[in-house]
């Protein structure tokens, strides 16, 4: 059986929308090395390389952008979905920022990537002091859980899913994280799949449950990358030898 390490970026390999400890970059390439690694991210390919280098993006055999709706093998594009996004929807998005609680609103409110779009009430031109005031504000309020439940009951054909620290990732119902298993084989492969939004609701939720229904490896939930190198050094070694 081969085993594969699929890994969430942003928050998981890296700080939140920031490049790699470069202490970690340097551990994490020799262990992209020695192992079978895959990305898996909401981010497209230009922001997944700003946060952690060409060399450790081409290192991995494959990388998922835009949750596996763009597919790259290095330089070459494996596949790609779009998404079609309903009028009603964009308006609603709008109006839903207007209406936020939040009081800053920074742009680029509505992102558009492959296969999926990234909507922040904030807004993804936030300084870092900024995300953090909102992030505190989210905790206490859950405006991004509330806006991802109350969508979801107006748009059937839409997931909705909290992502990173600011974000919510809609994409059409089916095209989630949870699709990149259908190049994994339950007889032949065993993921070890890591993530900091596992939980229900979180963006690495529906590979989480896909990996468990198909009984197809383990995951691992994590509060940032200090996490997942605590994990890798003290465990890695007994995937390496067989499961």
């Amino acid at each position: 059986m081969t085993v594969h390490y699929v890994f969430d970026v942003d928050g998981t390999l890296t700080p939140s929308r920031s490049e790699i400890d470069r202490e970690f970059e340097k551990w994490f390439y020799y262990f992209t090395d020695q192992n079978n690694v895959y990305f898996v991210t909401g981010s497209d390919r230009v922001k997944t390389i700003e946060q952690i280098g060409i060399p450790l993006y081409f290192s991995a055999k494959r990388v998922y952008n835009c949750s596996g709706n763009e597919v790259w093998e290095k330089n070459k594009i494996v596949r790609q979905n779009d998404i079609r996004m309903p009028i009603k929807l964009l308006a609603e998005l709008k109006d839903i920022c207007s209406n936020s609680k939040f009081p800053t609103k920074t742009g680029n409110h509505i992102e558009t990537r492959m296969g999926l779009v990234n909507f922040s009430t904030i807004g993804r031109n936030a300084t870092k002091e900024e995300r953090a005031a909102y992030v505190e504000f989210d905790k206490i309020h859950q405006e991004r859980n509330r806006i991802a439940h109350d969508l979801s009951k107006k748009f059937g054909d839409y997931q909705f899913q909290v992502a990173g620290e600011i974000g919510i990732d809609i994409i059409e119902k089916g095209k989630d994280k949870a699709q990149i298993i259908k190049d994994f084989d339950a007889e032949n492969d065993y993921i070890v799949f890591f993530g900091d939004t596992t939980y229900e609701g979180g963006n690495d939720y529906p590979l989480r449950k896909a990996i468990e229904d198909n009984k197809l490896g383990t995951t691992y939930q994590v509060d940032g990358w200090q996490h997942t190198w605590e994990i890798l050094e003290n465990e890695s070694w007994l995937y390496r030898i067989g499961v």
